[in-house]
C-alpha cells in the first residue's frame, strides 16, 4: 500500500511528544516500571515486504539533498527461506552461555557541562584486563561480548589507533574466550555531532571496513549495540549525546542506527563467514485493564519498529509517520539490506525492569510475573519475526542484588520452556562481568555510584549468582 493511501485510511499521522528537536538538558529518564498484569494474546504474524520503501518512502526526488546520500551498493544476503524456518547452522552452540564487559560511553549533561561517560574507566577494567578475563573463563564461560570505544579507536576522522583492540583480542585468545565484537556502544567519536546527524553513518562503515581489514579472525559481531535505546536516549528522552526530545528526532536517530547496523552486517557478511549476534532492548508491554490495551499495543508497535526495519516486516500504521521524519534515501538504504535468517542470532536485552504495565495496579511485580511477561512477549516476537534469538543481556537490575540467582534460574526455565515448544531460544548473557556505575539513573547522573548487577562485585569478589552461572555454563557445554 502506498504511503498516501495508508495516511488517508488512517486519517491522521501519529504524534507523541514535542516537535522541533530542541535539546533538553533537564529531562530525567522515566522511572522503571513497577506493575504487571497478564500479557495480551499473540497477534497475527505481520506480512513481509520486499522493501520497506513500498510503505514508507515518499519518493527519492523529494528527499535528495536533505539527508544521507546514497551509498555504494553492498552485497545482499541470499534469498531468505520461508519465514519461521529457523536454521541452526554451525558456528554457535545450540545454547550460548555468555558474559560481557560494560563499555558504554555516551555524552550527558551534568552539573552544567557536557560529560563523557566512561564505564571502562569507572570499573578499572583496562588496568585489570587479564585478571578480569581470567575470572570469566574460570566460570566456564567461553563467549564474551566485548567492545573497545569507537571514539578511542578513531580519535581523528579516518585515523585509527588499534592499541586497545590489539590488547583486547590478544587477551581473549590468552584466556580461551570467543569475542562477540561490539563496535558502537552508545557513544560516537568527538568529531561527529550526534546520532541524529547522518554524518556518522558512513564514517561507521569505514570503521567497520578498517576493523575487518585488520582483524581476520573474529566471526561474531554486534556492530551497533541496542539501536533502539541509543535512539530513545539521544532523541526521545533527551539524556544522551544529541539530548533531543521529540518523536521526530527519536525516529530519525532510530533510522540512522538501523541503517548503520544493517550496512555493517552486510559488510561483515560479504567479508567472511560472520554472524550478527544482536543485542536490542526488549520491552514487555502489558495492560492493567481492558481500557489500557490500546496504549500497551501502541507502545509495543513503536518498540517493534527497530525489528521491522531490520527484518523487512511491514510496520504498524501507528508508526508510519517515520516517513515524515526520515529522508527517503535513508529508508531506501535500510530496505536494500533486510537481515535474513542465516548466521543471525537476534538479541533480547531482558531485565527485571523491562516490563512496563500501562495503567495502574496496587501490588508490586513479582519475579514470576516479570518472567511470564517475557515468555509471552518472546513468543509474540517469534510469531512475528521467525528468527533465532537469545537473551543478549540480563541481570538483577530492578531487583535486590541477592535476587540474582532466582532471576537467573527463572529466566533459564522460561527459555527452556520455549525451546521445548520448538522456539529457538538459544542462549543467555549475564551483563555484565562486574558491577556497573550510574545505570540506575540511565547514566544521566555520572557520579560513580555502583549499580550492583555484576557476577563479580566492584572489588572483584564473586557473588552467589557467579556460582550459579558457572553451573549453568558447565551444564550447557
Amino acid at each position: 500500500m502506498a504511503l498516501g493511501a495508508l495516511r488517508r485510511q488512517l486519517g491522521r499521522a501519529h504524534r507523541a511528544g514535542p516537535q522541533g528537536g530542541v535539546p533538553r538538558r533537564d529531562l530525567e529518564p522515566p522511572p522503571p516500571p513497577d506493575h504487571l498484569l497478564r500479557p495480551r494474546a499473540l497477534p497475527r504474524p505481520a506480512p513481509r515486504l520486499d522493501g520497506l520503501s513500498h510503505l514508507l518512502v515518499r519518493g527519492r526526488e523529494e528527499a535528495r539533498g536533505r539527508g544521507v546520500d546514497e551509498a555504494p551498493p553492498l552485497p545482499r544476503r541470499p534469498s531468505q527461506p520461508p519465514r519461521h524456518t529457523v536454521n541452526r547452522p554451525g558456528g554457535l552452540p545450540s545454547f550460548l552461555v555468555a558474559c560481557g564487559e560494560e563499555a558504554s560511553d555516551p555524552l550527558v549533561w551534568h552539573d552544567g557541562r557536557e560529560v563523557r561517560v566512561d564505564e571502562l574507566a569507572a570499573s578499572g577494567h583496562l588496568a585489570r584486563q587479564d585478571a578480569d578475563l581470567s575470572d570469566v573463563a574460570g566460570l566456564g564461560v567461553r563467549w564474551w561480548r566485548y567492545g573497545m570505544p569507537w571514539r578511542l579507536t578513531e580519535p581523528e576522522p579516518g585515523v585509527y589507533d588499534w592499541t586497545l583492540w590489539d590488547r583486547a583480542l590478544a587477551a581473549c585468545e590468552r584466556h580461551g574466550l570467543e569475542p562477540i565484537v561490539d563496535l558502537c556502544h552508545f557513544g560516537l567519536p568527538d568529531h561527529y555531532p550526534g546520532f541524529c546527524d547522518p554524518a556518522w553513518i558512513d564514517g561507521f562503515a569505514r570503521y567497520v571496513d578498517a576493523f575487518l581489514a585488520r582483524y581476520r579472525e573474529p566471526r561474531f559481531f554486534t556492530p551497533v549495540n541496542e539501536p533502539s535505546i541509543t535512539a530513545q536516549c539521544s532523541g526521545r528522552w533527551g539524556i544522551w549525546n544529541d539530548r533531543r526530545a521529540s518523536r521526530a528526532d527519536h525516529l530519525l536517530a532510530l533510522a540512522h542506527c538501523t541503517l548503520a547496523n544493517v550496512e555493517a552486517i552486510a559488510r561483515i557478511d560479504a567479508d567472511r563467514d560472520g554472524w550478527w549476534v544482536g543485542a536490542e532492548a526488549f520491552g514487555c508491554h502489558v495492560a492493567a485493564t481492558a481500557d489500557d490495551e490500546a496504549t500497551a499495543q501502541e507502545a509495543r508497535e513503536l518498540e517493534q519498529l527497530v525489528w521491522d526495519l531490520h527484518f523487512g516486516v511491514e510496520p504498524a500504521p501507528s508508526v508510519a509517520d517515520i516517513a515524515e521524519h526520515v529522508p527517503a534515501s535513508v529508508l531506501d538504504r535500510i530496505a536494500a539490506h533486510p537481515v535474513g535468517i542465516e548466521r543471525v542470532l537476534a538479541g533480547h536485552d531482558m531485565y527485571p525492569v523491562s516490563v512496563t504495565v500501562h495503567g495502574e495496579r496496587a501490588e508490586p511485580l513479582s519475579i514470576e510475573e516479570r518472567l511470564a511477561a517475557y515468555d509471552a512477549e518472546a513468543r509474540r516476537w517469534f510469531a512475528r519475526y521467525g528468527r533465532r534469538f537469545w537473551v543478549s543481556e540480563t541481570s538483577n537490575l530492578g531487583l535486590d542484588v541477592d535476587d540474582g540467582p532466582r532471576w537467573l534460574d527463572g529466566l533459564v526455565d522460561a527459555l527452556d520452556g520455549m525451546r521445548a515448544d520448538g522456539l529457538p531460544a538459544d542462549g543467555i548473557c549475564w551483563y555484565s562481568r562486574g558491577d556497573q556505575y550510574d545505570w540506575h539513573t540511565m547514566l544521566a547522573r555520572p557520579v560513580g555510584e555502583v549499580t550492583e548487577v555484576g557476577l563479580f562485585d566492584a572489588e572483584r569478589h564473586p557473588r552467589p549468582v557467579a556460582r550459579a552461572y558457572a553451573q549453568l555454563a558447565q551444564s550447557r557445554t
